[in-house]
């Protein structure tokens, strides 16, 4: 067995520090809002869109402006999903050679895991999760549509709004997953161009992803718009 190199050593340090910057800030922010999820952007949003649900079925007439809203969401998720699946297109064609070349039925011998390797199925598994979350979220923006053009006030209006509140919730939580995942792909893509600069992509995109979880606080955005 061939000892391994200061240089692959440095590269496999490059790609865990790539990956558990980004683990380590999910992890304090779960940790963070974990006693008031009012203050993490992707509950705040998933109690708007509840809300949104609640008041748009008490007012007769709003059905064709909700359907129009849920459209937009709806088409926002299928971009989401393109993107995912041309990607993960793309990603499957560069790591098919060096997959086949890896685990191949003539290779005898145990296999070599290589840290592009290694970030190549991350790639393809990261892609894939937001082709799944955004997939899905689709599903439930559609169910929801069905739901919120029911003439408000009608009794299947009534019977189905709280299976409508929930659809629209677990869409918008599938939808910020599926968009989270593709923002991911980013400092994965750096580390397989150059190992040592993924840290540094991972840290960006922290920067960004810290922008997109904060929100206003309600009671804040009422004395700034009083």
């Amino acid at each position: 067995m061939n000892s391994m190199l200061p240089t692959d050593i440095m590269v496999w340090l490059a790609e865990a520090a790539t990956l558990l910057i980004v683990l380590a800030y999910e992890l304090i922010q779960r940790r963070r809002y974990q006693g008031k999820p009012e203050q993490f952007a992707r509950s705040a949003h998933a109690d708007l869109r509840e809300a949104w649900m609640l008041a748009s079925s008490e007012h007769p007439g709003a059905e064709i402006v909700a359907v129009q809203t849920l459209r937009n969401a709806m088409m926002s998720a299928t971009l989401t999903a393109t993107t995912a699946t041309l990607g993960l297109m793309g990603a499957i064609t560069l790591t098919a050679t060096q997959l086949h070349a890896t685990f191949g039925p003539n290779d005898v011998q145990w296999p070599t895991i290589s840290p592009r390797l290694v970030m190549e199925l991350l790639l393809m598994s990261t892609l894939f999760a937001a082709l799944v979350c955004s997939t899905m979220a689709v599903r439930y923006f559609s169910h929801a549509s069905f739901i919120s053009a029911m003439p408000v006030g009608s009794a299947a209006r009534r019977q189905w709004l709280p299976v409508g509140v929930a659809h629209v919730r677990q869409a918008g939580v599938l939808y910020s997953f599926g968009l989270r995942a593709l923002l991911m792909v980013a400092p994965v893509v750096v580390s397989i161009v150059h190992p040592l600069i993924g840290p540094m992509a991972s840290v960006g995109l922290v920067i960004v992803l810290w922008q997109m979880d904060r929100v206003t606080p309600l009671k804040h955005a009422s004395k700034s718009h009083g």
